[in-house]
């Protein structure tokens, strides 16, 4: 199971990666009268981050609102004529479309558990980590990710090599101080290992990391170490997934033109997935030699 795990998280990660990557244009010499009225052409690196209120977000979004033509209200259409009057007195779209995918995150996250058999910590939890990496980059969220848990379970051996006993909120507290300092000290080496993507991690971003690192530990502490790694990377698995998702912009269309769509859609596939009992994708493959007899 877990190397299913790890080739999911790597096809991920591939598929994600590219959307990031700086162009790459080829190099061509213009004669000396084109190079004079040559005007630079600005080239995006990397996908807009619609988690933040920007021109470079909520103009795209905006256009399409503007560009579509509307019906009458009913039956059809309240929900359009609504996501109008929201926009027109302020609301970002970014805001609204994020929460029309949210829905959407959350049926991926429940079909992957239900059907694939992939884990995690719950369903909230994978889907907040998901706008974190939309908020942050896959690259420095996964690291941030990575330096949670590894000061989590850190502190963790250190408590119970001291043999320091302390009740369990005292002992959640103090990891989380740890996790902090840790998280902290990221940020303040960061100018110096000149990674300036770590400048601009927002507080909402390093809150929900934080918010990891506490059910880590918490299985940690109720089940055993090797219980929450395997959950902690089946999360991170989910996050990826749904982020690949969050940064599809024909999806992101798709949902701010048809809300309605959209929502009864995705009530009626989690009223389907409901009711789904057979085994799961890591089952067949996990008693696959009783299947065959």
């Amino acid at each position: 199971m877990r190397k299913l795990i790890f080739l999911l998280l790597f096809v991920v990660v591939g598929l994600v990666l590219p959307e990031r990557a700086i162009a790459v244009v080829p190099t061509i010499s213009p004669s000396p009268e084109a190079s004079a009225s040559a005007v630079p052409i600005a080239i995006p690196t990397s996908v807009p981050d619609i988690t933040q209120k920007t021109a470079e977000t909520l103009g795209p979004l905006e256009q399409i609102l503007e560009s579509q033509i509307l019906g009458p209200v009913w039956p059809t259409n309240p929900i359009k004529y609504a996501i109008r009057g929201a926009v027109g007195s302020g609301v970002p779209a970014n805001t609204i479309v994020l929460l029309l995918l949210l829905p959407i995150m959350t049926f991926i996250i429940a079909f992957s558990r239900n059907v694939v058999g992939i884990r995690g910590f719950g369903i909230f939890l994978p889907a907040a980590l998901s706008v974190v990496l939309v908020a942050t980059g896959p690259i420095v969220g996964i690291g941030l990710f990575l330096l949670i848990v590894a000061v989590s379970t850190l502190l963790r051996l250190i408590l119970r090599t001291l043999k320091i006993k302390l009740q369990y909120l005292p002992r959640m507290a103090f990891i989380l101080w740890g996790v902090v300092v840790g998280v902290l000290g990221a940020l303040f080496l960061a100018p110096y290992l000149k990674f300036s993507q770590l400048n601009n991690v927002s507080i909402f971003a390093v809150l929900i990391l934080i918010l990891l690192s506490e059910d880590f530990t918490r299985v940690q502490l109720g089940k055993s170490a090797k219980t929450a790694i395997n959950l902690t990377f089946e999360t991170l698995v989910l996050s990826l997934i749904s982020f690949f998702f969050l940064t599809l912009k024909p999806l992101q269309e798709f949902v701010l033109l048809n809300p309605e769509a959209s929502l009864i859609g995705v009530a009626l596939l989690d009223l389907i997935l409901g009711k789904y009992a057979g085994l799961r994708v890591m089952e067949f493959y996990r008693f696959r030699k009783i299947i065959n007899q």
